[in-house]
């Protein structure tokens, strides 16, 4: 109609101007972050070569960390640290702004002696001021240096007069890692040159450091399981090959993960999760005593007309078992659902002990034991109830041998709910078994293994370290209270 009229419309340029502004603003929006993340990852990267330069030119053992096990202060700001560096060495600790700071102001400690020193205090204590534990007292002046998380004092550990060459093996991988961190802790508070992590240098090459010590005068901690300390122990059968004897050590243990069966024989306990502080371990294995351990050899031969392989030859330490309770560590559930008669029927053909054969009931499995504890601290031979048996021993050249009626009859055991069938003490094993395939494990390490001759002999003694109770903080304060008397005497 003539008498409507069209809206207005605007030049085309302002409609292209609007879109532009959107086309920018959209395009900062998206570009802006992913700017901000390069700068970030840019900028962190810089810190980290930084870091890494001042670590390869400088004499500490710093390490990268941004978790604590505890409340930790710098030592050059005294400012908590979130993120930051700690050396292994001399346990010097400092937060990512102050690293370069304090690798120029403090020294790490010496790790060896100049050929040129020949004063008794040429190699110095090297005490740091910082993250001293909670209610810990000095050695010194009796006064208490950790009342609250702070930085504060310098805390000498005292060791005790009858301090003797110790050698640390731990095994990082040990304890959900735990072996990483206690591998840092000795570090710092004993020369590094005494500390060793297994997986890194072998037991054997790092056992040459006692030929360089007094004759049977060294002792070594080995941190980790059962299967660590066994690798240690074969090590030490080494150095008797290479003629060594006079450098032989006495072999303390610190347990790590579960089970530790061995540990737990020798009193030093199923496991340390950091309960009692590093330096008292070290208190502990000093004043440990002295026992033998047998050790045992297994050789198991397959059967068979044309069987040309040579004998399998394992080192026993804990316990040799076949049945249900090498099951549990194989996994043989498989095995068992493809043949179950195999697991439903006697395996034992025959079993001698000491030459004379032995009249066995339906068993499933035979466990042979050389320590007091088995399945992760059940004592197995000694059972339960009121009847008596010889106490099993692992120094008497006697093994112990049981038998286990199924794995329901296994799980009954470790709950103290029933009693192995005792079999009787012998100085050699003989058994003779008939299966197609079974489980069989030799100190937790299993396999499938067919028709074959198991003969367990005692192959040598190891030089174990028995540790028999832990001192309180009363015992040791006043222990170091009589040591200053009879010094001031």
């Amino acid at each position: 109609m003539e008498g409507e009229r069209r809206p207005a419309l605007g030049p085309p340029s302002e409609g292209l101007f609007a879109d532009g502004h959107l086309v920018l603003w959209t395009l900062c929006s998206v570009l802006l972050p992913v700017f901000i993340t390069f700068w970030c990852s840019l900028q962190r990267s810089r810190r980290q070569l930084h870091r890494r330069d001042i670590f390869r030119k400088s004499k500490h053992g710093w390490h990268d960390t941004d978790l604590f096990s505890q409340p930790t202060y710098c030592c050059v700001c005294a400012q908590h640290i979130l993120q930051g560096a700690f050396c292994d060495c001399c346990g010097l600790r400092v937060d990512e702004g102050c690293l370069k700071k304090a690798d120029k102001r403090f020294q790490c400690k010496e790790i060896m002696l100049k050929n040129d020193s020949k004063a008794l205090d040429a190699m110095p204590h090297h005490w740091i001021r910082g993250n001293v534990p909670l209610c810990s007292y000095c050695v010194v002046c009796k006064q208490q240096c950790g009342s609250q998380p702070k930085l504060c004092d310098y805390l000498a550990s005292k060791l005790g007069k009858q301090w003797t060459p110790l050698i640390i093996l731990a095994n990082s991988r040990s304890g959900t890692n735990m072996g990483e961190g206690l591998l840092g802790e000795f570090r710092i508070l004993l020369n590094p040159v005494q500390v060793f992590d297994v997986t890194k240098t072998p037991p054997i090459k790092a056992l040459q450091l006692c030929t360089l010590l007094p004759y049977y005068s060294a002792r070594v901690l080995v941190c980790g399981g059962d299967g660590t300390v066994g690798w240690v122990l074969d090590a030490v059968d080494e150095m008797k090959i290479k003629g060594q004897e006079k450098y032989i050590p006495q072999v303390a243990v610190l347990p790590l993960g579960t089970g530790n069966d061995l540990s737990n024989t020798l009193g030093w306990g199923t496991g340390y999760a950091g309960e009692i502080p590093v330096a008292q371990v070290l208190r502990n294995v000093m004043e440990a005593d002295g026992i033998k351990l047998d050790r045992w050899k297994v050789q198991v031969t397959n059967k068979g007309y044309y069987n040309l392989r040579k004998p399998k030859e394992f080192t026993m330490n804990n316990y040799f078992s076949v049945g249900p309770d090498a099951l549990m560590a194989l996994n043989f559930h498989a095995h068992r659902e493809k043949a179950p008669s195999l697991f439903s029927s006697r395996i034992l053909n025959k079993l001698e002990l000491d030459g004379e054969q032995v009249a066995l009931p339906n068993l499933e499995g035979i466990i042979v034991l050389n320590i007091g504890y088995w399945g992760g601290g059940c004592r197995l031979w000694e059972g339960m109830g009121d009847e008596t048996y010889p106490l099993a021993r692992h120094d008497d050249g006697l093994l112990e041998v049981v038998g286990v009626y199924g794995s329901f009859h296994c799980a009954q055991i470790q709950v103290k709910l029933a009693n192995p069938f005792r079999i009787g003490q012998a100085h050699t094993v003989r058994l003779i078994l008939k299966c197609s395939m079974m489980p069989m494990q030799v100190d937790g390490e299993p396999w499938a293994q067919g028709p074959c001759v198991v003969t367990i002999t005692h192959k040598t003694h190891a030089s174990m370290l028995y540790f028999s109770g832990e001192q309180t903080d009363d015992d040791i304060s006043s222990t170091s209270d009589q040591e200053d008397i009879k010094e001031t005497e």
